[in-house]
């Protein structure tokens, strides 16, 4: 100790073991429990001068639990197996996508203007109907008629995929 605080390396030697347990009861894997632990330690080591003169293992707990909280939200939860293989699915058309996407945009192009404005800001754009209202001057019902209508067209114009009809 120096100064009135652990050094980082006795912090890890002296706490690792009960910081490592609380990230296996957070995580409920081993391997992943080490990984947190040491993403946290590695978080916490730059700021290490201020941390470690006054509760340092409260500010690495409070790394685990945020870091864990981000890895939660932003991960994929883990394959569930199973004991029978799904079926599979058919050949694949390499070219299916890009002539989707090229029929779309041909019958898009084909819409009358106004429809075409609307599917444009709505739907590619993202914009929601007050926006597009704006833009086009005109009012929000008329923005979700003209929507409904160029939707309706675009649905007959395009060819019916066969996962869509099996839905």
């Amino acid at each position: 100790m120096r100064g009135g605080g652990f050094e980082f390396e006795e912090f890890v030697a002296a706490s690792g073991p009960r910081l490592l347990r609380m990230a296996w009861l957070l995580t409920g894997d081993a391997h992943l429990a080490e990984d947190l632990l040491q993403t946290a330690l590695a978080k916490a080591w730059p700021k290490w001068r201020r941390i470690g003169q006054e509760h340092p293992e409260a500010y690495v707990r409070k790394i685990l639990v945020n870091t864990h909280t981000s890895w939660w939200r932003r991960h994929w939860r883990a394959e569930v197996p199973h004991g029978e293989l799904p079926e599979r699915a058919g050949e694949l058309d390499a070219y299916e996508g890009v002539d989707l996407e090229q029929s779309l945009a041909a019958a898009v192009r084909r819409l009358p203007p106004r429809q075409r404005a609307v599917v444009v800001l709505r739907y590619f754009e993202d914009l929601g109907v007050d926006e597009t209202a704006g833009i086009l001057g005109c009012t929000p019902g008329t923005v979700k008629s003209q929507s409904a209508k160029a939707l309706r067209t675009l649905r007959a114009a395009l060819p019916a995929r066969e996962a869509d009809r099996c839905e």
